[in-house]
């Protein structure tokens, strides 16, 4: 039987509608380990406390059964999203509107679709673009809506060049430097049930993959990307957010997440990035507090 071929858009077209639902509950313990995981001094959660945005994503954790664990650490293809036969795998980016704080001890439900399945051909090769919608409803209604870009890609051919990096602004008005070592990485990875294997399998990703070295998460960027947001802003309410990926970074160099106001100072708006260790830019975000 032959593979599906990846440019078969009448194929991977047959996932657009497809939908799921999942239901969870909002445990304290998992906050708690983010919160340690990021270095925040923040009290235990209580019943009640707000959930920090983005930190949802602990939550409706995939649970497939180690025999469906394909080899790069991924469930198989197939399911609930397409099966591209591409074998890269990433986070590009998403959109996010937070109507109201989910709280610990909220019985919760998020209803998935799949938006757009699209192949792009660019100079690394087949590209195809998976995009799902989220809602996450608690007993108050709609909590947050999310618009979730995945993108599957070939591998590189030996000696294939790269696009030109972009460079990072330096401007930002507050800035912090983060250490992405193995033991970051792989907290994140246990907390958010990820299996793939470029985040803490070190032979793998340099030899399979052929990456530098371990790969941070897209997520935990976005995430460390409002943190340090929130450090500037404790007490306010993030409204929108928006980020896209632009470079991986890896944990073999530091790199620094920074942020300034946008618009007027009445607007509430806020560019952030994320900045390697040569000054290109590996992740763009905006923000819109209430």
């Amino acid at each position: 039987m032959t593979s599906p071929d990846p440019t078969d858009l009448s194929h991977l077209k047959d996932w657009i509608g497809r939908a799921e639902q999942r239901g969870d509950w909002i445990t304290a313990a998992p906050l708690a380990a983010l919160a340690a995981t990021l270095d925040r001094p923040d009290p235990e959660p209580q019943p009640g406390c707000a959930v920090p945005p983005l930190w949802h994503w602990l939550y409706f954790l995939p649970m497939a059964r180690q025999s469906e664990i394909g080899d790069d650490g991924h469930p198989k293809r197939g399911g609930f999203l397409p099966p591209v036969p591409l074998p890269r795998r990433m986070w590009a980016g998403g959109r996010l509107e937070f109507h109201h704080p989910l709280r610990v001890g909220d019985e919760v439900t998020r209803q998935s679709r799949i938006l757009n399945v699209e192949t792009k051909t660019g100079r690394s090769g087949t590209l195809v673009f998976v995009t799902v919608r989220h809602e996450v409803t608690n007993a108050q209604g709609l909590a947050l809506s999310e618009e979730h870009d995945i993108v599957y890609r070939e591998a590189p051919a030996p000696g294939a060049p790269t696009p030109p990096p972009q460079m990072a602004p330096t401007d930002e008005v507050f800035s912090r430097g983060i250490t992405p070592d193995p033991v970051l990485l792989f907290r994140y990875s246990a907390l958010t049930f990820n299996g793939h294997r470029i985040h803490y399998d070190q032979p793998y990703v340099t030899q399979v993959e052929g990456y530098p070295g371990l790969i941070v998460h897209g997520p935990l960027i976005a995430t460390l990307l409002l943190d340090l947001l929130r450090r500037q802003q404790p007490e306010a309410r993030v409204k929108r957010f928006a980020f896209t990926a632009m470079k991986p970074l890896f944990d073999i160099h530091p790199f620094t997440v920074c942020g300034k106001p946008e618009g007027e100072p009445g607007d509430h708006r806020y560019s952030l990035w994320a900045r390697n260790h040569e000054g290109h830019l590996a992740m763009r975000a905006t923000a819109e507090l209430a």
